[in-house]
């Protein structure tokens, strides 16, 4: 099968790219690829930051392929969307930085895909169509691969319903409105602009930054004791390391501090 997800590395970034024509509807094997290249930001050790965006001009992803999901037995959907919802919280677990470039629309499992990043960015395009949602009812089901969980936990419960049991379609802008998002930046600039924020994070205290995801995402099940002593775990860690060594006397002496991710 040729390849439906791109991988790219550009120095200490790694550019995940959704490739499959005409919408970036995922099937198994899109998925399985996918997961490979989480793969690859987890064990190279040199990319500190990912991005996961679309090849496809005004389309991040519709979700997932409909017309599979119509032409598979109720257990084959079942694992389908088990090995979804897995991928996904591998890729959220991991700890460095995914942000979703979202240069289109993204609707269904494409915004659940999203919605397991740890920062969405969305383009506005000039004539206003751009559109994200979790459609799903539309159809007789429901978001399948963590809209039900993710979508609440980001946006509050009863945000989450109403996107989720009208089905209806939300505007970029509405989007940052309600916190679904977390920059929107015209057409012609959003890409130079998610390359600008990737790149101060990589020129960034990089393990500080990779512990305070991992501080976040685990703690944030957790009780506010047992997520306090991780808390202190993981900055005990951070304390003895050069970037804070680096950080402090930059502080002190009145200077910008050079991090080197040590």
């Amino acid at each position: 099968m040729a390849d439906v997800v791109v991988f790219e590395k550009q120095g200490s970034l790694g550019i995940i790219k959704l490739n499959r024509p005409p919408v970036n509807s995922y099937n198994h094997e899109m998925f399985t690829q996918f997961g490979r290249c989480v793969d690859e930001v987890r064990f190279d050790d040199a990319i500190k930051v990912a991005i996961v965006t679309s090849a496809l001009d005004g389309i991040f992803s519709a979700g997932a392929d409909i017309r599979m999901l119509k032409e598979s037995t109720p257990d084959y959907k079942a694992m389908f969307c088990l090995n979804c919802q897995e991928t996904l919280t591998k890729m959220e677990s991991t700890p460095k930085v995914f942000i979703a470039a979202l240069n289109g629309t993204c609707v269904g499992g494409g915004l659940e895909i999203a919605l397991a990043t740890d920062l969405r960015f969305a383009a506005k395009d000039a004539a206003g169509k751009f559109r994200l949602g979790l459609p799903e009812v539309t159809l007789g089901v429901l978001p399948g691969t963590g809209g039900t969980q993710r979508l609440p936990r980001l946006i509050g419960k009863s945000r989450a319903l109403d996107l989720m049991i009208t089905g209806r379609l939300i505007s970029p802008d509405e989007a940052l409105q309600m916190s679904l998002v977390d920059r929107v930046w015209p057409q012609n600039e959003f890409w130079a602009k998610t390359m600008e924020y990737a790149q101060s994070l990589v020129n960034g205290p990089t393990r500080a930054i990779s512990l305070i995801k991992r501080s976040v995402q685990e703690g944030f099940e957790m009780s506010l004791t047992a997520a306090l002593a991780l808390e202190r775990e993981l900055q005990n860690r951070l304390f003895v390391t050069k970037d804070a060594q680096e950080g402090l006397g930059a502080f002190a002496e009145k200077r910008k501090p050079q991090f080197k991710g040590e």
